[in-house]
C-alpha cells in the first residue's frame, strides 16, 4: 500500500480528543492532523516524536493533513492509521502472499454474518472451506521485542471473538490475522493484563477452532506492505 501524496515530517505537539493530532513541520508551519486511531497509542503519543504526515488539498476534508508514521528509534517505524492494515491484508491476499490463505482467489470485503456484525474478509475457492477472517492493527510494544494486542479495552474485538468462533464451529475456517505496524517487533502476544476479557474471549475462540496468525509489515515513508509471519505465543503470561 503506497501512499497517494509525499509524506511531509514534523514533531509532535499533542495528540487529543482521540482524532486531533498538532504537529510542528520541519518547514516551521504549525498543523493540526486528523489522526485515524481509536486507541490508546501508548507510546506513540509523546510530545517531541518524531511524526510524518500525508498533505491532501480536498476541500471536503476539514483536516489538510492525516497522520500516518511515527519514526523510532534505531531507524524504525511505527504505523499509526488504523484503517491500513485492511488495505495492506487485501493487497497480499490478491498477491497469494498470505501463506495459509493463498489457495483463495474470490476475496470480499466487509461481509455481513454473525449478528450484525461484518467480517473484514471472506473469502472462497472451489473445494476449499469458506474462510472468514479478521484483521487486528497491532502497534503496541512494551517489552523486549515483543508486539501486543490490544492496547486498551476492546469489547468489539471480543464481540469479534465470538462471532469468529461461531464460523468455526459451523464448519468454516475463521481466522484472526493480527498486521503488526511496527518494525521493531519480531513475535507477538496478547496484552492480557490490559484487557483480561478479550484474552479469556480469544481462549475460547482458539478451543472452537479459530485460527490465528501474525505478520510483520515493511514500513517507510513511500508506504506499508506485508512482510513475513511473526511467531504467536498466546500462552497466559504475568
Amino acid at each position: 500500500m503506497r501512499f497517494q501524496t509525499p509524506l511531509v515530517p514534523g514533531r509532535l505537539i499533542r495528540r487529543y480528543k482521540r482524532f486531533l493530532a498538532d504537529v510542528m513541520l520541519d518547514s516551521g508551519a504549525e498543523v493540526t492532523a486528523h489522526c485515524p486511531n481509536p486507541g490508546a497509542m501508548l507510546g506513540l503519543g509523546e510530545p517531541g516524536l518524531r511524526v510524518w504526515l500525508e498533505p491532501n488539498d480536498d476541500p471536503r476534508r476539514k483536516l489538510g493533513h492525516a497522520w500516518r508514521l511515527a519514526e523510532l528509534p534505531d531507524g524504525h517505524w511505527a504505523g499509526i492509521d488504523a484503517t491500513l492494515p485492511n488495505r495492506v491484508v487485501r493487497e497480499a491476499l490478491e498477491g497469494g502472499q498470505v501463506p495459509p490463505l493463498a489457495a483463495y482467489r474470490d476475496i470480499r470485503a466487509e461481509v455481513k454474518y454473525g449478528t450484525n456484525s461484518r467480517v473484514d474478509f471472506l473469502l472462497r475457492g472451489p473445494g476449499l472451506p469458506d474462510a472468514y477472517v479478521e484483521v487486528k492493527n497491532v502497534h503496541l510494544r512494551r517489552t523486549e521485542d515483543w508486539a501486543e494486542f490490544p492496547d486498551c479495552v476492546t469489547a468489539r474485538g471480543a464481540k469479534h471473538m465470538a462471532e469468529l468462533a461461531g464460523m468455526a464451529r459451523a464448519g468454516h475456517r475463521a481466522v484472526l490475522l493480527y498486521l503488526v505496524q511496527r518494525t521493531d517487533c519480531a513475535r507477538f502476544r496478547l496484552a492480557a493484563d490490559l484487557d483480561p476479557a478479550y484474552a479469556r474471549a480469544s481462549a475460547r475462540a482458539r478451543a472452537a477452532g479459530v485460527e490465528v496468525i501474525c505478520h510483520a509489515t515493511a514500513i517507510d515513508v513511500r508506504g506499508v506492505t506485508l512482510a513475513g509471519a511473526l511467531p504467536v505465543d498466546l500462552a497466559p503470561h504475568p
